[in-house]
C-alpha cells in the first residue's frame, strides 16, 4: 500500500514548499481560460517563456510540460531556466497519481485491463454488481470495496457506514459481495428509492441462482441486506448528531422487503465470469453485541432526521430510549466514495472525534465546493437548514480547508475557488487529447473568443454561464457563437468581424499552452488539500496512508485516504 513515505516533519516541510510555490504562480491557477483574450493572458507569462512555448505542437505540450514520466528531454529549443524549474518543481511536489499496476508496467490503455475483453463490463466484478453500473464505477467499487474489507479484517469490525451512497452500488458490493453489514446514508430520497429497488433485483437474482444450482450461492450474503438512510450529513453538526441521524428515527416502509425481479430484461453476466470477488472471512455482524439493533434493519426500512422520504414510509416511530444511548452504538468503519466538497472533511472530523468509528476510507471530489475562510459559501454548496432538526444543532464554524493547524499558519496557504476547481480536472485525459490532436482542444479557444464578443456588446456581462454546447468542436465558430449568444440573452445573429474571428482562431495553440500551464498546477493544488488532511489526522494522533487506488486514466479523483485508530 502506497503512503506518502514522509515523516511528520517532512510532511510539514512539504506543505511549506507547496504553499510557497503555489503563491508564486497563483496568477496561473487563479486565471479563467475564457478570459484568455479579454485579459490578454498570454502576455502575463514571463517574456522569456513566450517564444519557446508558442510554437510547440500538441504532442510536445503533452511530453515536455504535462507528462512527468516522459524520458526524452530533447527540447526543440533552449528553454529558460525559470520555465524548466517551474515544470520540474510542479511535478516534484505533486503526489504520484499512478496506481501500483501502472507503476509496475508501462501501459497506454485508457481503460484498466479488466475491461480488455468487454469495454463495458469488468472481468473482475461479478455480473450482478455490474447491473446499472458504468465501467468507471465498476472499477471503483471493486477496488474500494476490497480495501474496505481489508480494513474490516484488520480492525475485526465488520460494520460499515457508506456516506453519500447514491444508488447503492458500493453498498451492495460491500454487503452482498463481501459479507459486511452496511448502513448507507444518502440525502436524495429518489436515489435511496433506486438503491432499494436495485437491492430487490439483486436478491431476486440470488434466489434464482440458488434454485438453478440447487446449492448455496457463492455470494457471501449477510444476515440482512443493506440498510438505507435518507438524510443530509450537516458539515456543521457534531458527531453525536451524525450517530443520532443513523439511529434515532425509524420509518416503516409501505411494502415488505421481498426480492423483486428486474423490471424489463433478465440480468445476464459475461460467460465464465465469477459471481463475486471471493472473501476468506465469514459474514460479519457476529462480533457485535445484541444491543446493536440500531443498525440491524431490513433492506426496505429507511431512516430520516427530517421529513420522511417520499413514497418510502407511512409512519414514523421514535426508537426507545434504551436503543438511543450513543454509548451503545456499535463500532463501524466509515467510507465515502467521491464525497463532495466539505463532506469528505466532515467524515474525517467524525472519524477523529467519534469513538465508534474505527477506520475510514475517504475518496474526495469537487474541491471547489470546499468552504474556506475567504469563501465560506462557494457556488454549488448545500446550505444547512435555517432551523436545525433535533440533534442537528450547529456546533462549530470549521471550514473544509485548511483542516490542520499547521497549514492554517502557513503564509500563502489560501486556495481560490478557481484553483480548487482546476484541481478537479483530468490531467491524463487532457494529455491523451494532446497526443491525439483531438478537435476537442478547440473548445477553450471558442469559449474565449465568444467572451470577447459578449463583452464587446455587454461589458458588464463577465463569465456568463452558457453550459455545454453539444459537439461544439465540430461546429464552425460562427454557429457556435450563434448558439452561445442566445444562451446569454444576446441576439443570435449579432454581426461578427470575420477578420477578427480568423485572427483569434490562429491563437488556438497559445490557448492550449496556457491552459496546460495552469493544468500543470492542478495536481499540486490537490496534493496540498490532501496533505492538509493527512497532517490534520497526524495532529490528532492518527497516522494515515494515501493510496492512488484507481487508474487515473479512468478515474481522475483516484486517491483514497486510509486511516485506522491505534488499538487501545
Amino acid at each position: 500500500m502506497f503512503t506518502t513515505g514522509l515523516s511528520s516533519e517532512q510532511q510539514r516541510e512539504l506543505a511549506r514548499s507547496l504553499t510557497t510555490f503555489l503563491s508564486l504562480y497563483s496568477h496561473l491557477s487563479d486565471s479563467y481560460i475564457i478570459e484568455f483574450f479579454t485579459e490578454d493572458l498570454w502576455h502575463t507569462l514571463p517574456s522569456s517563456w513566450q517564444p519557446v512555448l508558442q510554437d510547440l505542437s500538441y504532442p510536445q505540450v503533452a511530453d515536455f510540460l504535462l507528462d512527468a514520466a516522459h524520458g526524452d528531454r530533447r527540447y526543440p529549443s533552449v528553454w529558460p531556466l525559470s520555465l524548466l524549474a517551474f515544470r520540474a518543481t510542479a511535478h516534484a511536489l505533486a503526489f504520484p497519481r499512478e496506481c501500483r499496476e501502472q507503476r509496475s508496467k508501462a501501459t497506454t490503455s485508457v481503460k484498466p485491463e479488466e475491461f480488455i475483453e468487454n469495454q463495458s463490463q469488468s472481468s473482475l466484478l461479478g455480473h450482478i454488481f455490474r447491473k446499472h453500473v458504468k465501467p468507471k464505477k465498476q472499477h471503483e467499487i471493486r477496488k474500494l470495496g476490497m480495501l474496505v474489507k481489508q480494513l474490516c479484517d484488520q480492525t475485526e469490525c465488520y460494520r460499515v457506514v457508506d456516506v453519500g451512497s447514491g444508488q447503492g452500488h458500493l453498498t451492495r458490493f460491500l454487503s452482498f459481495g463481501l459479507g459486511l453489514s452496511v448502513t448507507a446514508i444518502e440525502a436524495d430520497h429518489n436515489l435511496v428509492a433506486m438503491a432499494s429497488k436495485f437491492d430487490g433485483q439483486l436478491m431476486w437474482v440470488l434466489e434464482k441462482e440458488k434454485q438453478k444450482k440447487n446449492r448455496s450461492s457463492q455470494l457471501a450474503v449477510t444476515q440482512s441486506s443493506p440498510r438505507h438512510v435518507t438524510g443530509w450529513v450537516n458539515p456543521k453538526a457534531s458527531w453525536e448528531a451524525f450517530i443520532k441521524q443513523l439511529s434515532s428515527v425509524r420509518c416503516v416502509s409501505e411494502s415488505p422487503p421481498t426480492p423483486s425481479g428486474p423490471s424489463k430484461k433478465k440480468l445476464r453476466g459475461s460467460k465464465g465470469q465469477a459471481d463475486v470477488a471471493q472473501t476468506s472471512s465469514p459474514p460479519g455482524p457476529t462480533d457485535c453485541d445484541a444491543r446493536s439493533q440500531d443498525f440491524e434493519m431490513t433492506s426496505q426500512e429507511h431512516l430520516t432526521t427530517n421529513e420522511p422520504a417520499k413514497n418510502s414510509c407511512t409512519c414514523v416511530q421514535p426508537v426507545p430510549q434504551e436503543e438511543n444511548d450513543l454509548r451503545d452504538c456499535p463500532d463501524f468503519v466509515l467510507t465515502g466514495l467521491h464525497a463532495c466538497g466539505d463532506l469528505s472533511a466532515t467524515l474525517l472530523r467524525h472519524f477523529v472525534n467519534c469513538p465508534h468509528v474505527r477506520a475510514i476510507t475517504s475518496v474526495a471530489c469537487c474541491y471547489m465546493k470546499i468552504t474556506t475562510k475567504e469563501n465560506p459559501t462557494p457556488p454549488g454548496l448545500v446550505q444547512p437548514p435555517a432551523s436545525p432538526s433535533p440533534g442537528q444543532e450547529l456546533i462549530h464554524t470549521e471550514f473544509g480547508y485548511p483542516m490542520s493547524s499547521w497549514v492554517q499558519r502557513l503564509p500563502g496557504h489560501q486556495l481560490s475557488y478557481k484553483a480548487r476547481e482546476g484541481a478537479c480536472h483530468a490531467v491524463e485525459d487532457y494529455v491523451r487529447r494532446l497526443r491525439e490532436g483531438s478537435q476537442l482542444l478547440r473548445t477553450h479557444c471558442y469559449r474565449a473568443m465568444l467572451e470577447t464578443f459578449i463583452r464587446d456588446t455587454r461589458p458588464d456581462l463577465r463569465r456568463a454561464g452558457i453550459q455545454t454546447i453539444k459537439k461544439a468542436h465540430l461546429l464552425p465558430f460562427t454557429e457556435y457563437a450563434r448558439l452561445g449568444l442566445a444562451r446569454v440573452g444576446l441576439p443570435p445573429e449579432l454581426p461578427l468581424d470575420l477578420e477578427r474571428v480568423e485572427a483569434l482562431l490562429k491563437q488556438q495553440g497559445r490557448v492550449v499552452v496556457y491552459f496546460s500551464l495552469a493544468l500543470l498546477l492542478a495536481p499540486v493544488v490537490e496534493t496540498l488539500v490532501l496533505l492538509d488532511r493527512i497532517i490534520y489526522l497526524q495532529e490528532n494522533g492518527v497516522e494515515s496512508q494515501l493510496v492512488p487506488l484507481f487508474d487515473p486514466n479512468f478515474s481522475p479523483r483516484n486517491f483514497v485516504l486510509v486511516a485506522q485508530k491505534p488499538c487501545g
